[in-house]
């Protein structure tokens, strides 16, 4: 376990991949509070731990204690995401989280790819 201490802010926090997001739980999102989360990493290994680490979003977010806007960024399309969204879209207003969604699209040159703009 590790000491406990005062909690870190940021704007942005990467959330882990693969197997490394099983370290992310309730305690990670209460002592790391970012402006954004970045859900990233699809793959098959992701969807098991997906739900687990979102309602680890929701926990620990309502031990801040104070009126902080989140916005979850995920940078792929997942029916656990979906789901959790469509469960627990009344929580994450009232705790202020937002999630976006990867609708539009960005050409560059003979390249297309899906992507959203976040501004601090």
């Amino acid at each position: 376990a590790a000491p406990q201490g005062p909690p870190v802010y940021v704007d942005l926090a990467y959330l882990p991949g693969s197997w490394s997001a099983r370290t992310v739980d309730e305690e990670f999102f209460r002592r790391i509070r970012s402006l954004c989360y970045v859900v990233s990493g699809d793959d098959h290994l992701k969807e098991g731990v997906l739900r687990p680490l979102l309602d680890a979003l929701l926990a620990g977010k309502h031990q801040w204690g104070i009126d902080i806007q989140v916005t979850l960024i995920p940078t792929f399309d997942s029916l656990v995401m979906h789901e959790w969204y469509q469960e627990t879209h009344e929580r994450q207003q009232e705790l202020g989280i937002t999630v976006l969604g990867s609708n539009s699209t960005v050409a560059m040159q003979d390249e297309t790819f899906p992507a959203c703009k976040v501004e601090f």
